[in-house]
């Protein structure tokens, strides 16, 4: 076992006697309990080092956990499934055959089996210390190499769950429906102006149960310049080193033979911006490249195309990109592979956008972009978004699960 004793840290805790590491002190009459009557909740265990974890076993309270999922990170902040329980029963879990590693172990609890909590008496973790990758290295992929990413922009109006019309709660339910690796947010995540009291609010209620493993980006409506009195701010101080992992607004990761960049379209006409971009599209050495920021270079939305994106597309496009997601235009919209200039090519760049997260739906524009496959103006919804090592494929899921949109399985170049 090596858990025992370790340090573990929770989502809540019933009370001051439940707190985290009752669960990791070898004392089967000790127990972690999360306060009662919310989804999720989660317990953690920083193991120390990097593990190979074999087995975990789970000694749970009456207030046991329906569907949850054991987790295992290298960071703390990207999680890989190592088990997944639909159906639990309560009583003794006892999950063998694992091949997980990481520093970082977690059960995420995602239903309730009783109107109470979560409550475990022990998590016992079995395997070796001092392996695994490294805190900085992505986390391990199964070995096809195939993972599913969800992601939406333009998400959480100021509204409730049980307010009429309210869709955030929507979207964020249909998102963990699908359980993804990760999830990425498209900019403008919060309305109107993005201050920390509506994330707190608002976001934080529905999309926040995924801050921990979102790479997000931000908005128009996280603006850096106070434009209407909007606050960028906020954005960096709610999603914390999720925002800025490397220092800045823009940043890059990798999962797979797939490199992933985020920017901040606020800044596309700042300097220290694009030099990073270079800089880090050159040091690439994965085969597929995905980028993804707020405001798209082409849209038959409202808003239209958005021309300071071009720079961004070029030197994505020079590199040989495979996929650009936006929000922006709240609604959703599928391009086919094209070029800087709007001519189609099988080599180009597949352009999607996912502003249907939750806030209004705007409709159609006065223009039909060239290359635009397949526009839905009517519905809310995720982007679901399945790698391989090779190549990768979209759907646009409704919030009632309804594939509204699926496109060709796409070759990387």
């Amino acid at each position: 076992m090596i858990s025992k004793g370790r340090p573990a840290s929770s989502s809540s805790d019933e009370d001051s006697a439940l707190t985290a590491g009752r669960a990791v002190d070898g004392d089967p009459a000790t127990r972690w309990a999360s306060k009662e009557g919310a989804d999720p909740q989660w317990l953690r265990v920083d193991l120390g080092e990097n593990s190979t974890v074999s087995r975990v076993k789970l000694l749970w309270e009456a207030a046991y956990a329906k569907g949850y999922r054991v987790e295992i990170s290298a960071d703390g902040t990207s999680w890989n499934p190592l088990a997944v329980e639909a159906n639990g029963n309560g009583g003794t879990d006892d999950w063998t055959g694992l091949t997980g590693k990481g520093r970082y172990l977690r059960v995420y609890g995602t239903a309730r089996g009783t109107a109470y909590g979560y409550s475990l008496f022990e998590v016992e973790v079995y395997g070796t210390t001092g392996s695994g990758p490294g805190p900085t290295d992505p986390p391990t992929d199964p070995p096809s190499g195939a993972f599913t990413v969800v992601g939406a922009g333009d998400i959480a109006d100021r509204c409730n769950e049980d307010a009429a019309g309210c869709q955030h709660f929507k979207t964020a339910d249909r998102a963990e429906a699908i359980d993804p690796a990760f999830y990425l947010t498209l900019g403008d995540n919060q309305y109107d102006d993005a201050h920390l009291a509506d994330f707190k609010n608002y976001y934080d209620k529905s999309w926040g149960r995924f801050k921990a493993n979102t790479y997000p980006v931000p908005g128009n409506h996280e603006s850096y310049d106070d434009y209407e009195n909007r606050d960028e701010k906020a954005y960096r101080e709610y999603f914390g080193s999720r925002a800025t992992p490397q220092g800045k607004m823009w940043y890059s990761y990798d999962r797979g033979n797939w490199h992933f960049v985020a920017l901040n379209s606020n800044r596309f006409d700042e300097r220290e911006q694009m030099d990073w971009l270079k800089a880090d599209l050159a040091a690439n050495g994965k085969k597929c490249v995905a980028a993804y920021w707020h405001e798209p270079l082409f849209s038959s939305g409202d808003h239209g195309n958005v021309p300071v994106s071009r720079p961004v597309w070029e030197l994505l496009e020079s590199s040989g990109a495979e996929l650009v997601l936006n929000g922006h235009d709240h609604h959703y919209e599928r391009f086919a592979p094209q070029t800087r200039d709007a001519k189609a090519d099988p080599n180009g760049i597949v352009e999607i956008i996912g502003g249907a997260g939750g806030k209004d739906l705007y409709g159609a524009g006065d223009t039909v972009q060239p290359n635009s496959a397949k526009r839905i103006w009517d519905k809310f919804g995720v982007l679901k978004l399945d790698f391989t090592d090779t190549g990768f494929r979209s759907q646009f899921v409704g919030t009632d699960g309804t594939v509204l949109d699926t496109s060709p399985t796409y070759s990387c170049h």
